[in-house]
């Protein structure tokens, strides 16, 4: 009774963190984002000197919060010998998403609402890619997360999903997150992620092709 308190404890904290921060993550890039570019500049200012500091507040504490708790629930899963490599891949691209709002999008944003000084039409663009980086990751993230929870339904792995996956899917999805990941440091937008719409579409496209990897390769 007490582990399996625990487990729902630390998988209740760790998917209200997770809640907050997705949720805010696509407010910026299909609310705020999309508003901006319609909005007089009155609003325009208004947004970024009143709303924006306050939803960058949630948003990067909620992603370090999301990280923080899923690191206690992995090393919770390890100890229970339910670790997988799909639940592994999961947790790849939530670390990879967490560093990018810290070390790309609020150090760029810091610039882009005036807290900084710098080249704000430099600045933007960075945090907008690795927003959008972040956005197309999601959904598979999440899908990894979901997928790997056992399952009394699979009878193999001990009902683990991922749990048998082949050393070539690995370096498969590896590959793929690896140079997504690039794009987001180094490279440019996209069309594949420039729009919302575009955005969206892709990261499901993603999710199937790496649940699909995971699957049969």
């Amino acid at each position: 009774m007490y582990a399996y308190l625990l487990d729902v404890l630390l998988r209740f904290g760790h998917i209200v963190f997770g809640v907050a921060w997705i949720g805010l993550l696509y407010y910026f890039n299909f609310v705020q984002t999309e508003y901006v570019k319609v909005a007089d500049d009155g609003a325009k200012s208004d947004v970024m000197q009143k709303l924006a500091p306050i939803a960058l507040w949630w948003f990067r504490w909620a992603a370090m919060f999301t990280f923080l708790t899923g690191l206690i629930l992995l090393g919770w899963i390890m100890s229970q010998q339910r670790f997988s490599l799909g639940i592994t891949l999961g947790a790849l691209m939530e670390t990879l998403m967490m560093l990018n709002v810290w070390l790309i999008i609020w150090p760029n944003q810091r610039i882009v609402i005036g807290l900084d000084e710098g080249d704000k039409a430099a600045a933007a663009p960075k945090a907008g890619l690795a927003s959008r980086t972040n956005t197309l990751f999601s959904l598979p993230m999440l899908y990894f997360m979901v997928a790997s929870v056992p399952s009394p339904l699979l009878s193999v792995n001990g009902g683990v999903w991922g749990g048998d996956m082949s050393p070539t899917a690995l370096v498969i999805v590896l590959s793929i997150v690896v140079l997504i990941e690039a794009n987001a440091i180094w490279g440019k937008m996209m069309d594949a992620i420039q729009s919302v719409r575009a955005v969206i579409t892709s990261s499901l496209i993603l999710t199937v092709i790496m649940a699909g990897v995971v699957h049969y390769a």
